[in-house]
């Protein structure tokens, strides 16, 4: 379980969390919306302790984040597959490099290294792309081998950090649907940071909106669905204020 204890967190005079506090059930995907700025990401980053909170906390499985020490944190973001916005891809390497450099940290065997990536290609309907390199990949397919990359770690968490931005939507409904694919496949627990409800929908066991730095609601695709709340409603029909 991932859950959010009162977090608050400012850079500078900008408050951006103010009271965060949320629960993710093992085995759950909960689509994380909300408006442009209001700290979604930043929500990830504390997560794998890239970002401490300012007060409140962050526990993964039972365990304070914000506690651990260099080699704590290691051990922690081996069980978490992170999917940058924009893939983060090495240019340099190959696509098979690129899925298989948080494998080469660990102790494993050239051949499951290679057997791992292959299987991550294959689920994310990469197979035979391993020699290609990110500049001769469309933006829909560098974000699948981003999403490989996740999935050879084998990880009991995947955080997806707006993995359908910039994309048309047809190649946002396949990345939506390698999602569901990869859950299935992994039963891992995930959060996606998402602007766009037709994925929320798609991916997301529970929706949870962050308004003004808390949780403003949270429940399953339905409920979000009849929602009574009119900033809520707002956001999810994508109407003007």
């Amino acid at each position: 379980m991932i859950r959010f204890a009162d977090v608050q967190k400012a850079f500078g005079a900008k408050r951006v969390l103010e009271g965060l506090t949320l629960e993710v059930p093992d085995g759950e995907t909960l689509a994380l919306i909300g408006y442009s700025g209001t700290g979604k990401s930043v929500t990830l980053k504390h997560v794998v302790g890239l970002i401490e909170p300012d007060a409140g906390e962050v526990y993964v499985d039972g365990v304070a984040v914000s506690t651990l020490d260099r080699a704590g944190l290691t051990a922690l973001r081996r069980e978490i597959g992170y999917v940058f916005q924009f893939a983060a891809l090495f240019d340099s390497l190959s696509v098979a490099d690129n899925v298989a450099l948080g494998l080469r940290r660990r102790d494993l065997s050239e051949d499951e290294i290679e057997e791992r990536v292959h299987e991550a290609l294959a689920l994310v309907d990469l197979t035979g792309s391993d020699a290609a390199v990110p500049a001769e990949l469309s933006g829909g397919m560098r974000k699948r081998v981003g999403i490989a990359r996740a999935i050879a770690l084998r990880p009991r968490y995947i955080l997806y950090d707006e993995p359908t931005t910039g994309l048309d939507p047809v190649t946002s409904a396949v990345i939506d649907q390698l999602m569901v694919r990869t859950r299935e496949h992994t039963g891992a627990t995930a959060i996606v940071v998402t602007h766009d409800m037709r994925s929320a929908y798609t991916v997301g066991d529970r929706i949870a909106m962050l308004y003004e730095g808390r949780i403003r609601q949270v429940g399953t695709v339905a409920e979000i669905q009849r929602t009574d709340d009119a900033v809520v409603r707002q956001f999810i029909e994508g109407r003007p204020g």
